[in-house]
C-alpha cells in the first residue's frame, strides 16, 4: 500500500552501512517510522530530504508486516538556516522530540502538524522570542494532544482573575488566593495567567502574538515546562541541552 502524505523528520538513525530509520512528524497519520533505504549515500536521490527538520511531500510504502519505507520525496523546506544558531537549533531539536513524545500514532494531526510547522518557522526566519516559542510550544502542543490545564477560572470558586492566582503543576488546575489547596502550586501573576490562556484557547494563526516582560516569559517558561514534565512524566535530554545553551 503506498501512502501520500506531507512529512516533516523530526529525527533520523543510521542503519546498516547506507541506511536510515526516519521518524516522521505526518498530517494524515501523525507520527510515522519510515526506513530510507540507502539515503545516507550522497547518490541517493533521498538524501537530502532524510535529514532531521527536511519537511517534503512523501511517497511511502507499508508492506505487509506493517513497517514503512520511503519511495521518493519531494522536498518544501530544509530549515536551514536553523543549522546557523545553535541555540535556535537545540529548541527545535526540543520541539521535535515533544513532537514525537505528544503526537499521535498512525492517525491523523493536522493541527499539530500545522503548528508544528509554524515553530520551526518562526525559528528560523523571524527574530521572535526563543523563550515566547517554547512556552507556546510545550502549551499548545499539550493542549492539541489532550492534556489542556484547566486554567479559564479558580477550580472552586471560579473566580476569574486576581492579582495572584495559583496553578498545580500536578493536576493542572487553576486557584485563586481564597482556595489555594494545601498542597504545593506554583504563584502566577496576571500576566503569566493571561498568556497561558492565551496559548491555549486562541485561533491558530494567533498562537504566538502576545507581549510579555523577560521576567514574565521566563515565569511562563517555568511554569509550562514543570507542567509538561508532570503530564509526560519524564526529562528531556534536548531540553537540558537548550538550558545548557542559553545559561
Amino acid at each position: 500500500m503506498i501512502i501520500r502524505t506531507e512529512a516533516v523528520v523530526i529525527r533520523e538513525q543510521a542503519t546498516g552501512e547506507r541506511d536510515k530509520l526516519l521518524t516522521l512528524l505526518t498530517r494524515e497519520n501523525g507520527i510515522i517510522k519510515a526506513f530510507a533505504n540507502g539515503a545516507r549515500s550522497p547518490k541517493s536521490r533521498n538524501a537530502n530530504t532524510t535529514d532531521v527538520f527536511c519537511y517534503s511531500d512523501m511517497s511511502l510504502v507499508k508492506g505487509k508486516s506493517g513497517a514503512y519505507s520511503l519511495r521518493e520525496s519531494c522536498p518544501k523546506d530544509v530549515f536551514f538556516s536553523l543549522r546557523n544558531d545553535i541555540v535556535k537549533l537545540s529548541l527545535a531539536q526540543y520541539i521535535c522530540e515533544l513532537a514525537e513524545e505528544l503526537a499521535p500514532r498512525e492517525e491523523p494531526a493536522e493541527e499539530l502538524f500545522s503548528f508544528f510547522l509554524n515553530c520551526l518557522h518562526l525559528l528560523a526566519n523571524t527574530k521572535k522570542d526563543i523563550y515566547l516559542i517554547k512556552a507556546a510550544a510545550e502549551l499548545r502542543m499539550l493542549t492539541l494532544s489532550g492534556y489542556m490545564p484547566a486554567i479559564v477560572a479558580c477550580d472552586v470558586c471560579s473566580t476569574y482573575e486576581s492579582e495572584t492566582m495559583y496553578f498545580s503543576t500536578f493536576t493542572g488546575k487553576l486557584y485563586c488566593e481564597k482556595c489555594k489547596p494545601e498542597e504545593k502550586t506554583v504563584a502566577l501573576g496576571l500576566g503569566v495567567v493571561t498568556a497561558m490562556r492565551h496559548i491555549c484557547f486562541s485561533d491558530p494563526e494567533k498562537v504566538f502574538r502576545f507581549k510579555m516582560s523577560k521576567d514574565g516569559l521566563l515565569a511562563l517558561c517555568a511554569v509550562s515546562e514543570k507542567y509538561l514534565k508532570s503530564v509526560t512524566m519524564r526529562n528531556y535530554k534536548t531540553l537540558e541541552f537548550f538550558k545548557y545553551m542559553t545559561d
